[in-house]
């Protein structure tokens, strides 16, 4: 009985180290470039600002779970957000980003911190009804035209 329990032990093992290879495989396949992770970055900021700006002009029902998951979708995106502009990520990929990010880093970063700031405001002030919606939605807007007027370009 001790030697079956050892043998399942070990094939138990065996397909554990197995899967945690294939695993680690597949994040190294799926492995994207900084130009690629920010532009996914971008989509699901994209994606979240939709849904809010819906449920705050009445073209989508209220939801107040849904709207603190959208903010803090945006305010975790956002916190990565930085680290996707590494030196030598200038081009390629039809990235969009304009290349004062990297001369004028601390502008750039400032602006990451107040999206950061503002998103987790606008995510602690959902509350049961949809009243302060409209204004959290415009405030976290502003950040992110803000942002796109000053470091984004747009490729034709």
């Amino acid at each position: 009985m001790i030697l079956i329990a050892n043998k399942e032990c070990d094939m138990k093992s065996g397909i554990m180290f197995i899967l945690a290879g294939s695993l680690m495989t597949a994040t190294i396949a799926y492995a994207t470039e900084p130009q690629e992770e920010r532009q996914q970055t971008m989509k699901q900021v994209g994606a979240a600002m939709g849904s809010l700006a819906k449920m705050a002009k009445g073209e989508a029902e209220y939801d107040a779970a849904a709207a603190k998951a959208a903010f803090m979708k945006i305010h975790e995106q956002a916190m990565k957000f930085g680290d996707q502009f590494p030196e030598g990520s200038e081009t390629g990929y039809e990235t969009e980003a304009h290349p004062d990010i990297w001369t004028n880093r601390a502008e750039f970063d400032a602006k990451l911190a107040k999206l950061e700031e503002d998103s987790a405001k606008a995510a602690d002030a959902v509350g049961e009804d949809a009243s302060e919606l409209g204004k959290n939605v415009a405030m976290v807007g502003q950040n992110c035209g803000s942002c796109h007027q000053t470091f984004r370009m747009k490729n034709n």
